[in-house]
Formats: structure tokens, C-alpha cells, sequence
């Protein structure tokens, strides 16, 4: 079990970034959250293993239609377990 970290900028807010990622990673049976930031980015914290975490990164450089996605920064680490789902936080 892995754990990525990403930070997504672009036009990535206002998009429905935050309930589309969690429209992905739920049936990946990922577990962690997502978030809008005050500087525009999305951050996003997921927990699972490492094909399922793979595919939800790929679909991050993409991200739900209307966004417009210009970076991703990714850092992987081991799992904590922490999280009981995935879900959106404010």
C-alpha cells in the first residue's frame, strides 16, 4: 500500500475537480481526501495500492472536462491507514 500527494494547479477550481476525483478514486477503492487551496491549486491526498494510485494520477494531469490542467506535483510515501473512505474537504 502507497500513499501520493499531489498539488494540481491550472484552472482547476470552479470546475468540479474536488467531486469529480472523488467520482474516480471511490470505485479504485482508494481511501484520503481532496481540497480546494486559497492559491487556486487542488490538493489531493490518496491512499491504496500502487496501480489504483497510478491511475488516479493519470487522470489528475487530465482532471473532469471543463479543467484546464497546467502542473501536477507528486510525492509518493509509504500508507499511514489512516483514512475510512475518500472524500471532499473544504
Amino acid at each position: 500500500m502507497q500513499r501520493v500527494h499531489l498539488y494540481v494547479s491550472g484552472r482547476v477550481q470552479g470546475v468540479f475537480y474536488r467531486a469529480s476525483t472523488e467520482a474516480v478514486a471511490t470505485p479504485l477503492h482508494l481511501t484520503g481526501w481532496v481540497r480546494n487551496l486559497h492559491d487556486g491549486r487542488v490538493e489531493v491526498v490518496a491512499e491504496g495500492p500502487q496501480e489504483a494510485l497510478d491511475r488516479l494520477v493519470q487522470w489528475c494531469h487530465r482532471g473532469p472536462d471543463a479543467a484546464q490542467v497546467a502542473g501536477v506535483d507528486v510525492t509518493w510515501s509509504d500508507a499511514t491507514g489512516e483514512f475510512g473512505g475518500f472524500e471532499q474537504r473544504r
